[in-house]
């Protein structure tokens, strides 16, 4: 029965989303069994605990908002910001070179100058409070706790403590934490990762110029932007950069 009720985690060692969930496990003191997923040979337990989507990470969080309806509406709003604003730029300046990834760069530091002047308001202020991770906290540290190794491979500047002192702040103090160092990945490793999706082509799809009646031919006014690999190597890069980058996988 003990075996039974036992909590298990199935998740990816570099995911941000499994270790938002590691980190609550932690905060909570709450005992838990990792179990690593292979993203190209799913276990049939992930597709047991999440038939539809067949993603992780799949576990039920404990209570981590406050009480107040209020600061609860204030912690959604700027989790979804997290999420949908700052992970999806760094993802970009990861994944990009030349002109595309300073548009990148420009666009994440314009983001973080928002996070940042609105932190400094936040009720209480944003930091962890009385040693608790909140859910703020645990999605920064998920997310920017990593940052050497994102500038590593990327070359850009993504966490800079003299543009964004605060969140700079913020996650120094989340790293020192033994619940946080403990579920941190090896920097060798991600970096090696990174530097993988990096150089591997992400395949877009292909673009097909409309039909004309007309005795010319046409052609297409962009270039077949397809890029064909191998195939478990296309399906596995597909997966890595859509567990890294987007929500779940």
């Amino acid at each position: 029965m003990e075996e039974e009720n036992k909590v298990k985690l199935h998740g990816m060692w570099a995911s941000p989303y499994v270790k938002r969930v590691e980190l609550a496990l932690r905060a909570k003191g709450i005992p838990y069994e990792y179990i690593e997923e292979d993203l190209n040979n799913k276990s049939q337990l992930l597709f047991q605990y999440n038939s539809i989507h067949k993603k992780v990470p799949v576990l039920g969080a404990p209570q981590l908002l406050s009480d107040d309806p209020y600061h609860r509406a204030q912690v959604r709003f700027w989790a979804a910001f997290i999420q949908q604003q700052l992970i999806e730029g760094i993802g970009r300046i990861i994944t990009s070179d030349g002109e595309a990834q300073e548009r990148a760069t420009k666009e994440l530091r314009e983001k973080m100058n928002v996070f940042e002047e609105e932190m400094k308001l936040f009720p209480s202020g944003p930091i962890i409070q009385g040693g608790n991770l909140g859910l703020l906290d645990i999605l920064v540290s998920a997310t920017f706790s990593p940052f050497k190794a994102q500038e590593e491979v990327s070359g850009a500047k993504i966490l800079d403590p003299k543009r964004n002192p605060l969140i700079f702040s913020w996650v120094t103090t989340l790293n020192q934490m033994p619940i946080v160092k403990g579920a941190l990945p090896s920097h060798e490793k991600l970096v090696a990762l990174l530097h993988f999706i990096r150089k591997t082509p992400i395949p877009t799809p292909k673009i097909t110029p409309a039909v004309r009646h007309s005795t010319q031919s046409v052609e297409p006014s962009q270039p077949n932007l397809t890029i064909r690999t191998a195939g478990s190597k296309q399906k596995g890069c597909e997966e890595l950069n859509q567990f890294l980058w987007d929500e779940g996988s």
